[in-house]
């Protein structure tokens, strides 16, 4: 390619896709001179197994690129590239054959790099070396970097002054008496650990910034009533004024608490801190908070802060990975702080017992929208009237988590059922029925509760039980076959190709379960393999690392599949976020509202995941 005005078009196409944008100047020119144009018509085959180890790469500058092995079904998913995307860079970097047939869609045109000029841009470039090792990783390198851009100036619009009171509002306020000793005024408000009480109808308030003026240096006595040191008349606010009025009123009045109104009715009360500090809950504030709490009430409005915390994780550059961990570590803790309170306000102990997490708790996978997944074992040779005080417990338990924003299970996977309130000795018959048996109901509930793991009380039951699982599940191939098929239902969507609307392969649904099609292929396979090898971990990422740590897997394709369900995690996490909906509806993604590098990795993580899928059914073939 000779025409100086050619390259410099060649160039300026390249630069809008990575890793091309990412190459310094002097070799992006290198590959601008090097590549031919060509054209292919509808379905030509552009490179395939039959030809050898391939003799160039090919760029997509216009059209689609679909890639299916020879062997595969006609059902079978495609692999969809389109502009900006290169191909077959595995094959090319083991100068081995390619596994599919890579043909066009429509009227194609590809840039073509000789593989002489391949070599020499992997050579010349560690950027377009590192890319294609890791193309994955790159790509989500860089949609980290836009994300964090995003949620920055998000956090920005959530700390707006124009935020209304009704949304700052964090508890029911606490109300007294006119006639109230100070005394119990005091003892209430440590009790509640509040900063200020509304005295009466709203006649006044009294905060803890009044005791030392008007109560400690006064001398007054303690069984003096609240009206005669109240603060008198009540500054109040609508709960429609904005957080910048109130704001302004603390300044022009020298107040530190303002007590928000609806239609003439006390709502709450917010605080110079609540303005000042707003989206700025630290992790050791919500884990001081987690430890004092007395009340479900209390444990209501730390959940919420989880979660609103949990929101601004992605701002600060948080790896879904550490974000859904550090998510469910901190709902243990709140988990751990009801099951005591209940524990202390039934007079029951669960010493001798164990609460399982279940589910996404299990596998430390928890998200922002998610319900509760638990169960119980208690101790062989317990009496009836022990049990059922503990099944009482139970229910109260999953009440209160109820109201801390964990949904109950609507399948009634949860420790106050007597199904799964059982002895130690009543969960291994329980499993081993499971293992047994294979049935379609024994699968479904295997895929909740062999990710068990201990919450509460005695953890070492936990232990004994995930012993007797793992060696009982590998040990039973057929089972193993069973929840292969199982998994192989639940897959990336077929007609996903991951082009724009109004595309060469026309319109396509653009609504996407993230969950159901994305991250439970990955979860279901990294549960299977880690069952099938005597895995005792229970984390997805985590199971198959230590499957490749054990010389199971391959180090490079496992750490492919931990990164794209990592990013598909991440996708779950900012759509609840932005959803604010149910943990059902939360994981339902519109793929047109993705950027273009984001669409790209969805498309290799689904591919990713179809690779898994194909794992499975050659390691439990029928």
């Amino acid at each position: 390619m000779s025409s100086a005005t050619i390259v410099a078009g060649v160039r300026r196409v390249l630069l809008e896709h990575p890793p091309f944008s990412l190459m310094d100047a002097a070799d992006l020119d290198f590959v601008a001179r090097r590549v031919e144009l060509a054209y292919f018509a509808d379905d030509e085959l552009i490179v395939g197994p039959q030809s050898g180890p391939p003799a160039a790469c090919w760029i997509v500058r216009q059209g689609a690129v679909h890639g299916r092995r020879p062997d595969a079904g006609a059902d079978a998913a495609t692999t969809v590239l389109a502009a900006g995307e290169t191909f077959p860079v595995g094959a090319l970097l083991a100068d081995r054959p390619v596994g599919a047939e890579y043909r066009a869609v429509g009227d194609t045109f590809c840039w073509r790099l000789a593989k002489a000029d391949f070599d020499e841009a992997v050579r010349r470039s560690p950027v377009f070396l590192d890319f294609c090792k890791r193309r994955l990783g790159v790509l989500l390198d860089l949609s980290k970097q836009a994300l964090q851009a995003s949620y920055a100036r998000q956090a920005t619009q959530w700390r707006s002054m124009a935020t209304s009171l009704a949304e700052l509002i964090r508890r029911t306020p606490v109300v007294v008496g006119p006639e109230a000793s100070l005394r119990e005024v005091f003892e209430l408000m440590e009790r509640e650990r509040v900063g200020s009480v509304i005295v009466g109808q709203a006649q006044g308030i009294f905060t803890r910034q009044d005791v030392i003026g008007r109560v400690t240096l006064p001398g007054v006595a303690l069984d003096t009533p609240i009206h005669a040191v109240m603060t008198r008349p009540l500054l109040s606010l609508e709960s429609s004024a904005t957080a910048a009025e109130a704001m302004l009123l603390m300044a022009e009045r020298t107040i530190r608490h303002v007590p928000v109104m609806r239609e003439g009715t006390l709502v709450g009360v917010v605080t110079e801190r609540d303005l000042f500090a707003m989206q700025r809950q630290s992790l050791r504030g919500i884990g001081d908070a987690i430890g004092t709490a007395r009340s479900i009430a209390a444990l209501a409005i730390v959940a919420s802060d989880i979660r609103t915390w949990s929101s601004s994780l992605v701002a600060q550059g948080v790896a879904a990975a550490f974000a859904t961990r550090l998510i469910s570590r901190l709902n243990d803790q709140l988990s751990a702080r009801v099951i005591a309170l209940v524990a202390r306000e039934r007079g029951v102990s669960i010493a001798d017992a164990c609460w399982l997490a279940l589910g996404s708790e299990g596998r430390e996978e928890q998200t922002i929208a998610t319900d509760q997944d638990n169960g119980l074992i208690v101790p062989d040779g317990i009496d009836r009237a022990s049990v059922d005080r503990l099944l009482d417990f139970a229910a109260t338990v999953n009440r209160a988590l109820d109201i801390c924003g964990f949904p109950l299970c609507r399948g009634g996977i949860m420790a106050g059922n007597p199904r799964w309130c059982l002895s130690e000795s009543e969960w291994r018959a329980l499993f081993d029925g499971w293992v047994d048996r294979g049935d379609p109901r024994s699968l479904l509930e295997a895929n909740i509760f062999f990710d068990f793991r201990a919450i509460a009380g005695d953890a070492s039951r936990a232990s004994r039980l995930r012993e007797h699982v793992t060696r009982r599940a590998a040990g039973n191939p057929r089972f193993l076959k069973q929840m292969s098929d199982n998994a192989l239902r639940n897959g990336p969507p077929a007609s996903w190709t991951g082009l724009r609307i109004g595309s060469l392969f026309g319109a396509e649904v653009t609504q996407v379960d993230l969950k159901l099609n994305g991250t439970v292929p990955f979860v279901d396979g990294a549960r299977l393999l880690a069952l099938a090898h005597g895995i005792p971990c229970t984390g997805t990422a985590e199971r198959l690392q230590a499957l490749a740590d054990a010389g199971r897997l391959l180090r490079e394709e496992t750490r492919a599949w931990i990164d794209a369900f990592q990013f598909l995690q991440s996708l779950r996490l900012r759509t609840q976020q932005a959803a604010r909906a149910g943990a059902d509806a939360a994981n339902v993604f519109d793929t047109e509202h993705l950027s273009d590098i984001d669409r790209r990795i969805l498309r290799e993580s689904f591919r990713l995941a179809r690779t898994l899928q194909q794992r499975l059914a050659l390691d439990f073939p029928g």
